[in-house]
């Protein structure tokens, strides 16, 4: 049976998932930081609240899960198998070679390895693995961000973008106009980048970090 509490906790443990406060949750999906907070959870009479659809599928579109996952967090008695499936993995140097990926930045050809990840919706995710220093404090060395390539990217979204150099690097969107488009660096001692649309191959939306 559907109910408030079942809601707000599946709500509660997708943000645990993806190492947030509820807060932090609502506002990577672009919702009012307090959208998910225990007072806006019961009413002043004690009469309990639903969280909105629009609230729920943005959050869904935000972390890339499926709405079978989502319904299975719901389920508190812990018999639910969340869905896992392997993602193809590289380092971020080989992601600037050629042959890893196809022209529309899809995962291709050989010498990937893979990781265990839980589903996220995008049949074409895929896993890159962080090294240096240049995208700390955000990234550090050895840790592994998940792409899905057929996500939509917005302003403020932390993207993967290669360059028709071969050039990768990860970044937040800070802007993107129909002639080009501007990075913000994540660590403030790299500067920022600008790029005309043509020198750019493709850009994908960062989804998840094991951190």
């Amino acid at each position: 049976m559907l109910t408030h509490r079942k809601i707000w906790a599946a709500i509660d443990r997708l943000a645990d998932r993806r190492g947030m406060t509820p807060s932090g949750l609502a506002k990577s999906a672009g919702l009012d930081p307090t959208t998910f907070n225990r007072s806006k959870r019961e009413g002043s009479n004690g009469k309990l609240r639903w969280p909105s659809t629009e609230s729920i599928s943005k959050i869904l579109e935000a972390t890339g899960i499926t709405m079978d996952v989502f319904v299975g967090l719901m389920d508190q008695s812990g018999n639910r198998r969340y869905s896992t499936r392997y993602v193809p993995l590289i380092g971020f140097a080989q992601a600037g070679d050629r042959g890893f990926f196809d022209d529309g930045g899809f995962p291709a050809g050989a010498g990937w390895d893979e990781v265990a990840f839980p589903e996220i919706g995008d049949e074409n995710a895929y896993a890159l693995e962080i090294s240096g220093d240049s995208m700390l404090p955000v990234y550090r060395d050895g840790d592994i961000v998940v792409v899905a390539p057929n996500a939509s990217v917005r302003r403020g979204d932390r993207v993967v973008v290669k360059t028709t150099d071969g050039e990768v690097m990860a970044k937040v969107l800070a802007r993107q106009s129909a002639r080009r488009i501007e990075l913000q660096s994540l660590n403030p001692e790299y500067d920022n980048r600008t790029f005309e649309l043509g020198q750019v191959a493709w850009i994908a939306r960062i989804l998840w970090a094991s951190q």
